[in-house]
């Protein structure tokens, strides 16, 4: 699967052709649109799916390119104790995001930073651009939230997410490489990055 590939190499030896479509789809995704593939490619708002949904060889191709997992989700914010002192800042350094497109933190050997999902059956696009100590190990992602209102809202849910694209192991750990003496979470993540590396 084309997501296998990614995970492994992130798109090293993928031919570019398959690089431009990836962009192209998360595009058309951001801008609420649904792409899907018969004898050519057609493009669907996603107001107009339910009068004209995708036929069965276009489902097919979607479910093909899309992985769906079960998965733990809990929420934080930027005002939690553990978070206070990077205030809005995220893991690689930039403003945590909460609009169409929202942060997310998670365990990155399992979920690498660039991991792009959705929620199924939710409309917005979630990046993986922040991890957390409590984090590391478990099948968990950590939900962004803006208020602790919203965050205490969301409490904890086991939902489906769909996988549109998934991040890189060697970005995730040239990024942790000069933290890994400042914190044992950081470390143990390192060590079970290089493993997915090498293997």
């Amino acid at each position: 699967m084309i997501g296998d590939e990614i995970r492994s190499c992130c798109w090293q030896g993928l031919p570019s052709l398959m690089k431009l479509f990836s962009t192209l789809l998360l595009a058309a995704i951001a801008a609420g649109t649904t792409v899907a593939s018969g004898s050519g490619w057609s493009l669907y708002k996603s107001a107009d799916l339910a009068a004209k949904p995708p036929s069965g060889e276009e489902a097919a191709v979607l479910d093909a390119e899309i992985e769906i997992l079960p998965v733990r989700t809990t929420a934080y914010t930027h005002t939690e104790a553990d978070h206070i002192k990077w205030a809005k800042k995220n893991a690689i350094g930039t403003t945590l995001q909460y609009g169409k497109v929202r942060s997310a933190a998670a365990d990155w050997s399992k979920y690498p930073v660039g991991t792009k999902f959705r929620i199924e059956g939710k409309p917005e696009l979630y990046v993986i651009d922040d991890y957390g100590s409590a984090l590391v190990g478990k099948n968990t992602i950590d939900l962004y939230k803006p208020s602790r209102k919203a965050m205490n809202a969301w409490g904890a849910k086991t939902v489906k997410i769909e996988v549109i694209e998934w991040g890189c192991f060697e970005r995730s750990l040239k990024i942790l490489r000069p933290r890994i003496g400042k914190a044992p979470h950081i470390a143990k993540m390192a060590r079970s990055l290089r493993l997915k590396i090498q293997s």
